[in-house]
């Protein structure tokens, strides 16, 4: 298995003092060979997310964002001090990572990191939502910098996520994606837990080698999830030759069928039970395949899904009309 170190294959990397009429910062761009800008289909971006703008099919208008942070449990008290993003740029992945020495430096940062959220409207996170992008506009009112103005799309990879894989994987942690289906180790890194302390430690004049490693780490995520992106959306553009296991396909049928796609979602739970499924993901699909069947009036082959799931012969049929309208 290839470790994702290798495979992004830096190019450069220039660090940089930033100055702004808020203070200074430090700034460090890497550009990386991978992963490379590739083509997207707005259907699939609309499973994701219905309301997309048809301009969201250009991937250089995407901005990767994602924070290390002095708590992982947020609010008031809790500072991003390393935001890191990443965008594509002439067909090249670019990391940009914003970093404070000390608290004084966060209206810098948070000033300076405006102008690049502007020129990329897309936001892709992972658990971003809920953490990172709160946190971020908790912190722009804190430094009384206003708000900052919302994205006009924001993917939250994670939610995909648990929809395809929480069925085949314990964990749908970013890290357990790249190795269980993405096919690479992270390679050397640090618990994530271990993060506030290593800035903690930093700020009181502990050696740089500790935040170092918060630097790699946050690239490795920006990279990783660019990954992730291209990833869900391949196997959402054509689930049927995508490779998918059945659970996966499971619950890719059910985000067809949140999305209002009945039909499609009717032909991949069919090749999600063919692959055979756990009996509490099959008992759903066979449902939601008799209920399908029995709303474009195919009584029979409603009955028989309906057979297979209560393993009843007798009466099935009219037990399921009765049941499900």
């Amino acid at each position: 298995m290839n470790s994702l170190e290798d495979r992004v294959s830096r190019i450069s990397a220039l660090r940089t003092i930033q100055k702004n009429d808020l203070g200074r910062h430090t700034v460090v761009r890497r550009l990386f060979e991978e992963p490379c800008a590739g083509k997207v289909e707005l259907r699939a971006l609309k499973l994701l997310l219905p309301d997309m703008p048809e301009s969201a099919c250009d991937p250089e208008k995407w901005l990767f964002l994602d924070t290390e942070t002095t708590g992982l449990a947020g609010g008031t008290g809790t500072y991003a001090f390393l935001v890191g993003i990443g965008w594509w740029e002439a067909g090249r992945f670019l990391v940009e990572q914003y970093f404070m020495r000390d608290h004084s430096e966060e209206p810098s940062l948070l000033y300076g990191l405006l102008d690049r959220m502007k020129r990329h409207p897309v936001l892709v996170t992972y658990n971003g939502k809920s953490f990172d992008w709160p946190l971020l506009q908790t912190r722009y009112r804190m430094t009384r910098l206003g708000k900052v103005r919302e994205p006009e799309a924001h993917l939250d990879l994670l939610y995909p996520a648990r929809r395809i894989w929480r069925l085949c994987l314990k964990s749908v942690a970013l890290t357990q994606l790249e190795t269980h289906v993405l096919q690479f180790n992270r390679g050397r890194d640090i618990p994530s837990e271990t993060i506030p302390q290593l800035y903690f430690d930093f700020l009181h004049g502990a050696p740089p080698e500790g935040i170092a490693e918060v630097f790699h780490h946050n690239q490795m995520d920006l990279c990783g999830l660019a990954f992730l992106a291209q990833h869900i959306l391949r196997i959402l553009e054509d689930p049927e030759n995508s490779g998918c296991g059945p659970t996966e396909l499971f619950g890719i049928s059910r985000l067809l069928q949140q999305r209002g796609d009945p039909e499609y979602a009717e032909r991949i739970y069919g090749l999600a039970v063919d692959g055979g499924l756990p009996e509490s993901a099959e008992q759903i699909a066979f449902r939601e395949l008799a209920i399908t069947a029995k709303r474009r009036r195919d009584f029979q082959l409603s009955n028989s899904h309906w057979e297979k799931l209560l393993g009843d012969t007798t009466n099935v049929s009219a037990t399921a009309w009765l049941a499900f309208p």
